[in-house]
């Protein structure tokens, strides 16, 4: 497989970091953050959830940060359902971004304690979801947590997966990403998996959401660039992580992500400085250092002539 030389990658902070951060980040804040995000060259931000608010307060203001945000015109926006009703409070808003992601967890433990439904029952509802979000002239992408493995059940097979994938795809989804929810990848299986999962799916977007949990997420994604993964997701700052369990911390920090794609060589479209600086705006807005290595070191500054 033919390395990528351009990728694409979703910023994730805005949901999925600032939803697992144990602070409720005020509204100004997020709205003036995503603003520095999209002035970076980001130009796919995932940026609410339509769940009830007493489940997750710290994205209650949805409806608000997707009116008042302010972000080029050619930043398309994603937001994340997870039920049909959640879908509907989405579609009542349905102006203020262009894409929803769908999803479901691979094994039956982690989707029960995640969502309390089984997995059938997700993906029956997920179906009708994303005939719907079609039919709404929507981008559908579906999402597969613990697709590398389960923290309750172990190992997840690989056809396991790619089943779950393979029928999101009949239903209308035009990308399908593969979370590594815990930590639990290696760069070996990236390669293999993304290998695969690109074989088996041709004409969908392969999306690759690695977590840094046990410090392997950027060698993760760079076995799955090498396998021909050109579509990434990632947290500035590496906010977030996962709720289920406990201690399932961080996303690959977006700048990490970049500086790597950039010093080999592969374009991201992205001003790895203006992420930097979005980074160090969120760790001034929550008051405490974020475990991002870039935030610390910043670019790479070579020498004239020294490389």
């Amino acid at each position: 497989m033919t390395r990528p030389q351009r990728v694409q990658i979703r910023e994730v902070g805005p949901r999925d970091g600032f939803q697992n951060e144990p602070e409720t980040i005020p509204t100004d804040d997020k709205v003036r953050l995503i603003n520095a995000l999209g002035r970076a060259g980001l130009k796919r931000i995932e940026v609410a959830s339509f769940v009830r608010p007493d489940v997750i307060p710290q994205l209650s203001d949805g409806v608000e940060v997707l009116s008042r945000i302010d972000v080029p015109d050619d930043v398309r926006l994603m937001v994340l359902v997870p039920n049909s009703k959640g879908l509907d409070n989405a579609l009542k808003v349905r102006d203020t971004f262009h894409e929803i992601a769908i999803f479901v967890s691979a094994s039956e433990t982690h989707n029960k304690k995640n969502v309390n439904r089984t997995v059938d029952e997700t993906m029956a509802d997920n179906d009708s979801m994303a005939r719907r979000i079609v039919a709404e002239g929507l981008h559908c992408a579906a999402v597969i947590a613990t697709s590398f493995g389960c923290p309750f059940e172990g190992k997840v097979e690989l056809k396991r997966v790619l089943d779950l994938a393979e029928r999101f795809a009949e239903s209308g989804a035009t990308e399908i990403g593969f979370g590594d929810t815990t930590g639990m990848c290696n760069p070996a299986y990236a390669s293999e998996f993304f290998a695969a999962a690109i074989e088996r799916l041709p004409g969908v977007e392969v999306t690759a959401h690695f977590h840094n949990t046990r410090g392997q997420g950027l060698a993760n994604a760079f076995a799955a660039l090498e396998a021909g993964c050109a579509s990434f997701e990632s947290s500035f700052g590496e906010l977030g992580g996962c709720p289920v369990p406990v201690g399932s911390t961080g996303n690959i920090a977006t700048e990490d992500l970049v500086s790597m794609f950039h010093e080999m060589g592969v374009e991201t479209g992205l001003d790895l400085d203006l992420v930097i600086d979005a980074a160090r705006e969120a760790q001034q807005v929550l008051g405490r250092k974020l475990t991002s290595h870039s935030i610390v070191a910043g670019p790479i500054q070579w020498a004239a002539g020294v490389r």
